[in-house]
Formats: structure tokens, C-alpha cells, sequence
């Protein structure tokens, strides 16, 4: 293979593995850094937000919407059918965190709903420390 056959092959490629990257960090670039709080536990800083925010819609002791239960540290770790929203030790990769950010699917941001109000960044930045914390 020549040089002018391999640019020609490998540059679609590339430039799809290069403009996925970019995105991928532009979007980590627009969430809220993690709080600088040390010590954070579901059920006094994380729960609060949850209960104030999320229960509504995500109450284990009801039918959770996509079946997440976010009333509880148990329902919360164990995710939703669809799989785990928490990427322990990991937040800028935690499917919660993208979705309470905004960031990624316009379809899985939330709050939802009427009357729904965003999580602010300082909220958002404490689940952040909390889940690369351990989420304890």
C-alpha cells in the first residue's frame, strides 16, 4: 500500500476517532467541577438533592420511571433497566451526572417534567465529589 492509498483509507477513520475525541472533551469541559467537600455520603448530601429534585418521578416505592429508584443508595447504585447510571470513582463518565448536567442526549436530560428546575452546578459538582469519592 502507498502512502497516498493509505492517507485515502485511514483518513475517514481517524478523522472519526479525532472529532469524536474533540466532542467527548468539549462536553467534559462543560460540566461543573466536582465540590472540593471531602467526606460526602448519600444520605446526607447526596439524598437531600435526590429527594428535592428526583424522588418525584424516581421513588423506589412506587413505579420508578426506566426503573430507577433514587430514594435509596441501593437503587441508586443498582441503576435502571438500562443499566448502571453511576460510574463509581468515575462521575465525568456517569450517566447521571451527564444527564442532570445536560450534556449528551437531549432525551435523557433531567429534571423532567412541569415545572422541573435544572440542578444547579453546585449541585451537580457535589454528586460529582460524591461518586469519584466512592459514592459512599
Amino acid at each position: 500500500m502507498n502512502m497516498k492509498t493509505m492517507t485515502r483509507t485511514t483518513a475517514a477513520p481517524l478523522a472519526a476517532i479525532f472529532g469524536f475525541a474533540i466532542v467527548a472533551l468539549a462536553d467534559d469541559a462543560k460540566l461543573p467541577p466536582a465540590s472540593t467537600k471531602t467526606g460526602l455520603t448519600f444520605a446526607t448530601d447526596i439524598k437531600p438533592i435526590f429527594d428535592a429534585s428526583c424522588v418525584k418521578c424516581h421513588d423506589g416505592t412506587k413505579k420508578p420511571r426506566a426503573g430507577l429508584a433514587l430514594d435509596t443508595l441501593a437503587g441508586t447504585l443498582k441503576g435502571s433497566r438500562d443499566g448502571k447510571v453511576v460510574t463509581v470513582g468515575d462521575s465525568a463518565h456517569s450517566d447521571l451526572v451527564l444527564s442532570v448536567a445536560h450534556i449528551g442526549d437531549p432525551d435523557s436530560f433531567m429534571p423532567k417534567g412541569k415545572g422541573a428546575q435544572p440542578l444547579t452546578p453546585e449541585q451537580i459538582g457535589l454528586i460529582r465529589a460524591w461518586i469519584d469519592q466512592g459514592a459512599k
